[in-house]
C-alpha cells in the first residue's frame, strides 16, 4: 500500500466527493464558527490562569484543581473520536449550537460549584464541548466556502485560538482580582451566549454527511498516507508542547526574568501567534507543502538555538515570539490538508487530528516533566528540537499533500 498523501486521485474525483459549498461563501457563519472557538478555548484556559483563587474558594488542593484540566483533555480526547457516530443523522448546525449550549451550563456549574465534584462535572461538559465542536469544525468551514476559500476561512476560525490565547489568562487574571474567580466564569457564560446567538443567527442547514458509523476511523487510517499524515500532525504538536508547557521555568531559571518579564514575553508570542494565524493563509495558496514543511522545520530551528544560546532577554523574546508566529499556521496548515485528503470524510479526518492533538498535549507535557526534573529547562528544550526534526524528516518523505 501507498504511503504518500496526495490530493485527490483527479479533479472530477474531487469534485464528487467534496461537500460543495454554496456558491456565495457564507462568511457569517465563518466568523461564528471563530467567536465559538474563542469562547470554548477561552474558558478552556481559564483554570490555569484561575488555579489559586479557585483552589482556595473550593478548599482543595492546587494540584486537585488541576485535575480539572485533565479532565478536560481527556474527555475531549474520546469526544473527538466518536462525536461523528453519536450525532449521525442530525444537522450540524444544530449540534454545533447544542455544545455552545453545553458550553453555557459548563460554566454555570463551575461559577456555582461548591466543591471538588462539580468542579469536574462542569469540566467533563466543557470536554464534550470543547472534542465535539474541534472535531466537526472543519468540516463544517468546508461547507461553507468554495474550496478556493477554505485555507482563508480555517484562518480566520483560527483567529479564535489565537485571540484566546492572547487575552483569556491575562484577561481572565485581571478580572479574577477584581470580581473573582466565580465571576469570571459568569462572564465566560455570557461570551458562551454570544457566540450561540451569532451561530443561530448566521449557521445555514448542515445535514450530516459522509460515513458516520463505527469503523469510519479505522478505515479512514487505512487509506494510502493518512496514517503517516496522523503521526506527523502528533509528533508537530507534541514537540510545541514539550516546548510551550515549560516555557516558563526556562525564562525564569535560564533567562532570569520575574514574572513582570514572563508575563510580557507571552504576551508578544500570543499577538505573533494572532498575526501568524493571518499570514499562514497565504503561504498556503502559494503551496501547502512549503507550509507544512517549513513550520516545523523553523520550530525545530528555535528550540536548538534556545538549548545552547538562551539566556539573553531580547534574544529569547525574539525567539519566542517567532515560535508563536510560525506555530500559528501548524493547525490551519493540517486541517487544511485534511480537507484535501479527506474531502468525503472531513468528520472523521477531523476527529483523528483532535484525538492526536490531544494525544501530544499528554505526551509532551509528560515528556517535559520528566526531563525538566533530569536535565532542566535546557533539555527540555532540546527534546522538544530533536520531536520537531523528526516531524520535518517525516513530512519530507513521505507526506504528499500536492
Amino acid at each position: 500500500m501507498a504511503t504518500d498523501i496526495s490530493l485527490i486521485d483527479a479533479p472530477d474525483r474531487a469534485t464528487a466527493e467534496r461537500p460543495q459549498a454554496e456558491d456565495r461563501p457564507a462568511w457569517g457563519a465563518v466568523f461564528s464558527m471563530s467567536l465559538g472557538v474563542f469562547a470554548l478555548v477561552t474558558a478552556e484556559f481559564l483554570p490555569a490562569s484561575l488555579l489559586t483563587p479557585l483552589a482556595e474558594g473550593l478548599q482543595i488542593s492546587k494540584g486537585a484543581a488541576g485535575q480539572a484540566v485533565t479532565a478536560t483533555a481527556l474527555v475531549a480526547l474520546i469526544t473527538s473520536l466518536f462525536i461523528s457516530v453519536a450525532t449521525r443523522g442530525l444537522d450540524r448546525r444544530w449540534v454545533l449550537m447544542g455544545f455552545s449550549v453545553l458550553l453555557v451550563i459548563s460554566n454555570l456549574i463551575v461559577a456555582g460549584a461548591p466543591g471538588l465534584v462539580m468542579l469536574l462535572v462542569g469540566r467533563i461538559l466543557m470536554g464534550i464541548a470543547l472534542g465535539g465542536f474541534w472535531s466537526l469544525s472543519v468540516a463544517t468551514v468546508m461547507r461553507l466556502v468554495p474550496e478556493q476559500a477554505i485555507p482563508r476561512a480555517l484562518a480566520i476560525m483560527f483567529m479564535g485560538v489565537s485571540a484566546a490565547t492572547v487575552f483569556a489568562v491575562p484577561v481572565g487574571s485581571y478580572l479574577g482580582a477584581l470580581i473573582g474567580w466565580r465571576g469570571v466564569f459568569v462572564a465566560a457564560t455570557g461570551l458562551a451566549l454570544l457566540a450561540l446567538l451569532v451561530q443561530y443567527l448566521t449557521l445555514p442547514a448542515l445535514p450530516a454527511r459522509g460515513n458516520n458509523r463505527m469503523g469510519a476511523l479505522v478505515q479512514v487510517l487505512g487509506r494510502p498516507g493518512i496514517g503517516i499524515g496522523m503521526l506527523a500532525v502528533l509528533l508537530v504538536f507534541a514537540g510545541h508542547f514539550t516546548f510551550f508547557t515549560y516555557i516558563r521555568p526556562f525564562l525564569e531559571n535560564v533567562t532570569s526574568v520575574g514574572i513582570e518579564g514572563v508575563t510580557v514575553i507571552l504576551f508578544g508570542f500570543g499577538l505573533a501567534n494572532f498575526a501568524g494565524t493571518y499570514l499562514v493563509a497565504f503561504v498556503i495558496e502559494r503551496s501547502l507543502r512549503l507550509a507544512l514543511l517549513m513550520m516545523p522545520l523553523v520550530m525545530a530551528v528555535i528550540a536548538l538555538l534556545l538549548t545552547t544560546i538562551g539566556g539573553v532577554a531580547v534574544v529569547d523574546a525574539s525567539l519566542i515570539a517567532l515560535w508563536g508566529l510560525v506555530f500559528a499556521g501548524v493547525p490551519v496548515s493540517w486541517s487544511t490538508w485534511i480537507t484535501r485528503a479527506l474531502p468525503d470524510e472531513a468528520e472523521a479526518g477531523g476527529g483523528l487530528i483532535v484525538a492526536a492533538i490531544n494525544f501530544a498535549i499528554a505526551t509532551g507535557a509528560g515528556i517535559g516533566g520528566a526531563l525538566l526534573e533530569f536535565t532542566g529547562p535546557r533539555g527540555v528544550f532540546l527534546a522538544s528540537g530533536v520531536i520537531l526534526v523528526v516531524a520535518v524528516v517525516t513530512i519530507a518523505g513521505r507526506v504528499r499533500p500536492e
